[in-house]
C-alpha cells in the first residue's frame, strides 16, 4: 500500500509559526532584560542615595563636634537614627580611622569593627560597593570625615549609610507583576497581527510553499536572462521594476535602476516619452548614445494600471546595412549614368573615326580622361585623407546626376594620417555621408543648385561643414531639425527623419558638436566640430587653412552644374540621408567620366 507524502506547509504558514515563536521569544527576552535593567538601575539609584546621605553627613558641623567629644556614641547614635529614619536607608554606621563603629542601628554592634572597606576612603576618596555585613548583603557608601582640612592628615572618622538588597528586591518586585501584563498583551497582539499578515501573503502566494517559489523564480530568472532582446518593466509610477541585461546593455544602464523613475535614466528625450506614454507602442525606431533600437511597449491593466511592460531590439547593424544598401542603389544608379555617358562618348569617337577624324577622336577621348583625372587630382589635393576623398568624389558623382554641384572649397585641407584611431572612418562617413545627401536633396531644383564642403583642422578640432542652396532652415526648428523622425520631404518607403539623429548621435559619441545656420547666400550650412586627440602617427596638427565662410574660393570636383540629370522636387531638410559605407566604393565611381 502506498503511502500518501504530506504536502509541506504553504509559505504563508511556516511564517506564521516562525513568527509566533519570534514574538514568543522577543517579548520573553525584554521582559527579562527589562527586569534586569530595572535591577541594576535600582541598585545604581541605591548607591546614589546611600552616598548622599552619607557625604552629608560627613559634612555636617554637628558631627564633627560629637567626634571631639570624650563619648562621640552618646550624641551620634540619637543622630543617626534620626538620619535613618528621615532619608529611609537601612543603616547608617559612623566610626573613627580604625573602623570601630560609634554608631549602628544593632546597638549590640556599637565598638565593634565595621565590616567592609575602608582603605579608599581614608585615601580621601567616597566610594560605593556591595557588601554583606551584619544586616546582610547591602548597597553602601563610605565617605571620609574632615577636619581642619580636605587631606588625608585631616580625616577623623568615616561614615558609611547602606540599602539592603532585599530591600532593593523588593522595590523591583512591585513592577514585575505590570512588567508580565504587559508583555502578555504585547504577545497577543503580535499573535494577531501575524495571523493578519499571513493571511494575507498566503492569499498573495496562492498557498504555494517555499520550495515551489524558489523554483519558479529560478525559471523565471533564467528565462530572464536567457533572453537577448532588453525587456524592461515598469509599475504604475513609470519607475523600474524590472531590467534584464539585454535591457540594461541596449540603454546603456549600469548600477541599480530598479525603483527609479524613467525619467532618471538619462535616457535622450524622444526614447524617454515613449516610455512614459500611456498608449502601446509598435515597432518604432529611438536612439540612444550609441545604438538604434526598435520599442515596443504594451501596458499591464488588471482593472487598474499596474505598469508598463517594454521590448527593446538593436538594430544598429540593421540599420548600418540598409544605409550601405541605400548607397549601392545610389551607386549603382550612378555608375548606369556614367555607362549612357559612357556609351554615347564611345559613339562619337567611333562615329569621328569612321569619317576619317582620327586626331578630332584622339582629342575628344583624351580631354574627357584629362577631365576626369584633373577633377580627381582636384579632391585628392585639398583632402588627401582616403576615406572623405573616396566619400567626396562618389557624392560629387551622385550630385552631378542629380543636377546639382559639388565642391570643395579652398579652405579645405585635411592631410593623410591627420584623423585619430578614436575616429573610425565608418563615423566620419555616417556624419559627412548624411550631411551631403541631406544637402543635396534641399538644393536640387534650386536656381544654380549647389553643395558646398568643407573640411579642415583648427585648434585640435576636426571641422565639417555642408551647406546648400536650398530653402534653409527655419530657426525656431534649429534643435527640432536633429531629432528623429523630423523631416520636410514625404516619407518614403523606408521612412523619413534617421540621417540628421544618426549624425548628431555619431558626433555626440566623439564628444563634438552639431550645430545649423542660415548660410550666406541662402539655404542652410550644418557644421561639426570634433576634437582630435593623439592617434597612432602622433598629436593631432592643425590645418594650413582656417578660413570657413562658405562664400570662399571653391575647387570644382563636378564639372559643369549645367549638366543633365533628375533635376525637380522641392528643397528640404531632413535626417533621411543614408551613410554610404566602403570608401572603395566612392573611388570606384570617380574613376568613370565624372
Amino acid at each position: 500500500m502506498r503511502i500518501p507524502v504530506p504536502r509541506p506547509r504553504s509559505l504563508a504558514a511556516q511564517l506564521f509559526a516562525m513568527q509566533a515563536v519570534l514574538i514568543a521569544v522577543l517579548v520573553a527576552g525584554y521582559a527579562v532584560f527589562t527586569y534586569l535593567s530595572d535591577t541594576g538601575q535600582a541598585e545604581d539609584a541605591a548607591g546614589r542615595q546611600a552616598k548622599a546621605v552619607a557625604q552629608s553627613i560627613a559634612d555636617a558641623p554637628s558631627v564633627r563636634e560629637a567626634i571631639r567629644t570624650p563619648d562621640p556614641t552618646a550624641e551620634l547614635q540619637p543622630y543617626a537614627l534620626r538620619v535613618q529614619h528621615d532619608a529611609e536607608v537601612d543603616f547608617v554606621t559612623i566610626m573613627n580611622t580604625k573602623g570601630i563603629r560609634w554608631t549602628h542601628p544593632d546597638e549590640e554592634q556599637i565598638g565593634q569593627h565595621f565590616r567592609g572597606h575602608t582603605e579608599r576612603a581614608l585615601r580621601g576618596e567616597p566610594f560605593t560597593e556591595t557588601y554583606t555585613g551584619t544586616l546582610g548583603p547591602s548597597v553602601r557608601a563610605v565617605v571620609p570625615i574632615y577636619d581642619g582640612g580636605r587631606d588625608p592628615a585631616h580625616i577623623v572618622g568615616m561614615v558609611s549609610a547602606g540599602i539592603r538588597v532585599e530591600a532593593i528586591s523588593a522595590r523591583v518586585q512591585d513592577q514585575l507583576t505590570a512588567l508580565i501584563g504587559v508583555a502578555a498583551g504585547a504577545l497577543t497582539l503580535g499573535a494577531i497581527g501575524t495571523y493578519v499578515i499571513n493571511a494575507r501573503l498566503r492569499r498573495h502566494t496562492h498557498g504555494m510553499n517555499a520550495a515551489e517559489l524558489s523554483r519558479m523564480h529560478d525559471y523565471h530568472q533564467a528565462a530572464l536572462h536567457a533572453v537577448r532582446e532588453g525587456l524592461l518593466m515598469l509599475d504604475g509610477q513609470f519607475r523600474v521594476a524590472l531590467i534584464n541585461d539585454g535591457g540594461r546593455e541596449l540603454l546603456g544602464v549600469a548600477g541599480d535602476v530598479v525603483g527609479r523613475s524613467v525619467a532618471e535614466l538619462g535616457l535622450p528625450a524622444p526614447l524617454t516619452g515613449a516610455l512614459l506614454a500611456s498608449e502601446p507602442r509598435v515597432d518604432e525606431v529611438y536612439l540612444t548614445a550609441e545604438r538604434v533600437l526598435v520599442v515596443n511597449t504594451s501596458p499591464v491593466s488588471g482593472g487598474e494600471r499596474r505598469g508598463t511592460v517594454v521590448t527593446l531590439r538593436d538594430v544598429t547593424e540593421l540599420q548600418s546595412l540598409m544605409g550601405e544598401l541605400d548607397s549601392e542603389r545610389g551607386f549603382t544608379q550612378a555608375l548606369r549614368s556614367q555607362a549612357h555617358e559612357a556609351a554615347n562618348r564611345l559613339h562619337t569617337v567611333v562615329s569621328l573615326i569612321e569619317l576619317g577624324r582620327a586626331e578630332e577622336a584622339v582629342e575628344f577621348a583624351t580631354a574627357e580622361l584629362e577631365l576626369a583625372q584633373a577633377l580627381t587630382d582636384q579632391v585628392v589635393a585639398a583632402v588627401s585623407e582616403p576615406v572623405l576623398a573616396a566619400l567626396l568624389l562618389g557624392k560629387t558623382a551622385q550630385a552631378n546626376e542629380r543636377g546639382v554641384e559639388l565642391v570643395v572649397s579652398e579652405d579645405s585641407r585635411l592631410d593623410d594620417g591627420l584623423l585619430p584611431d578614436t575616429l573610425p572612418a565608418r563615423d566620419l562617413v555616417t556624419i559627412l555621408g548624411n550631411l551631403i545627401d541631406n544637402a543635396v536633396d534641399a538644393a536640387q531644383g534650386s536656381v544654380g543648385a549647389r553643395v558646398t564642403v568643407t573640411a579642415y583642422a583648427e585648434g585640435g578640432e576636426l571641422v565639417l561643414r555642408v551647406s546648400d542652396t536650398g530653402a534653409g532652415v527655419d530657426p525656431a526648428l534649429g534643435e527640432t531639425v536633429f531629432q528623429r523622425g523630423f523631416t520636410t520631404k514625404p516619407a518614403g518607403p523606408g521612412g523619413r527623419g534617421l540621417g540628421l539623429a544618426l549624425v548628431r548621435q555619431a558626433v555626440s559619441r566623439h564628444q563634438g558638436v552639431l550645430a545649423v545656420a542660415e548660410a550666406d547666400g541662402g539655404g542652410a550650412v550644418f557644421e561639426v566640430r570634433m576634437p582630435l586627440v593623439d592617434g597612432a602617427g602622433g598629436s593631432a596638427t592643425e590645418g594650413t587653412a582656417s578660413g570657413s565662410g562658405s562664400g570662399s574660393a571653391e575647387r570644382t570636383t563636378s564639372g559643369s552644374a549645367g549638366r543633365t540629370g533628375s533635376g525637380g522636387g522641392s528643397a528640404s531638410h531632413d535626417g533621411s540621408g543614408p551613410a554610404d559605407s566602403a570608401a572603395s566604393q566612392g573611388a570606384a565611381v570617380s574613376r568613370g567620366d565624372v
